[in-house]
């Protein structure tokens, strides 16, 4: 069957950007930014996002060529179900460290076999989202259209990520460098310049989703950073996200303004 996810009709590298600020105008308008969005992740763990701001987004994106991605605060089966009958089109899972972790995300997300989420025909909405006729078409289309996305952010998910990447129903390995980089004890002081072996790290996980048939995913602050990795191959690249996108232009245009030189504003770093 032909996806109706956005997301799959994207060539890759297919960009994105981190939503952490409330307001379904707010993603309506970030996906008309650039025909070049493939992705907006409603930022549920570290950002301000909450349960009916992420049900508000999604909708506000349904009918955009954008698909909407949330990370749950947590990789519980409640939240992972809650943002699929939603109608996101996938879920991204932090700290995966372990083939448990990431087969208990796998149960929850898709529907059997191999996970074992029910259909939830008491309500309507997620086969809307996607214009489909009815539930039984959705169901019939969703193991292989929705995305399954775990996070690779720690010493131990690094060292068991060969296994994460093998189990059936994981599509996206995603790292988080800077997370990673401070619990690996390389921390990316410096994004434009990241010590050798955080490099490593992620060069770890990018072959390790590549050997699997996966993609792989990384957290960027900027277009400069973004262009970086994605010549070393990663397939879905945040390019910056919504605060310091804000921040960034506001201090851009008054500094514009006053005639001064300088940067641009905050860069959108943060803990992925």
């Amino acid at each position: 069957m032909t996806s109706r996810i956005p997301y799959h009709s994207h060539p890759t590298p297919r960009l994105g950007i981190w939503q952490c600020l409330p307001g379904a105008h707010l993603s309506h308008t970030l996906s008309r930014s650039t025909p070049n969005l493939a992705w907006i992740l409603l930022d549920m763990e570290h950002g301000h996002i909450s349960d009916d701001a992420m049900h508000a987004s999604i909708l506000a994106l349904a009918p955009t060529n954008v698909s909407s991605f949330v990370r749950v605060v947590e990789g519980s089966t409640a939240n992972i179900k809650r943002a699929y009958d939603a109608g996101a089109h996938g879920v991204m899972v932090p700290l995966v460290e372990s083939k448990s972790d990431a087969e208990r995300a796998v149960r929850a997300a898709k529907f059997p076999r191999p996970g074992t989420k029910g259909g939830g025909g008491g309500r309507r909405g997620a086969h809307e989202r996607f214009g489909l006729k009815n539930g039984v078409e959705y169901l019939q289309q969703a193991n292989d259209s929705l995305v399954l996305i775990v996070q690779i952010e720690t010493r131990e998910a690094l060292e068991h990520v060969d296994e994460i990447a093998a189990v059936e129903g994981i599509d996206i390995l995603f790292a988080g460098p800077f997370d990673l980089g401070n619990n690996i004890g390389y921390p990316m002081l410096d994004p434009e310049n990241p010590p050798e072996e955080l490099m490593a790290a992620l060069m770890k996980i990018l072959k390790a989703a590549h050997d699997a048939g996966k993609q792989a995913g990384i957290y960027c602050v900027n277009g400069e950073q973004a262009k970086r990795y994605i010549g070393l191959g990663f397939d879905m690249v945040n390019i910056m996200n919504d605060v310091g996108a804000l921040m960034g232009h506001v201090a851009l245009a008054a500094s514009n303004a006053l005639g001064e030189k300088g940067e641009s504003g905050p860069s959108g770093r943060g803990g992925y």
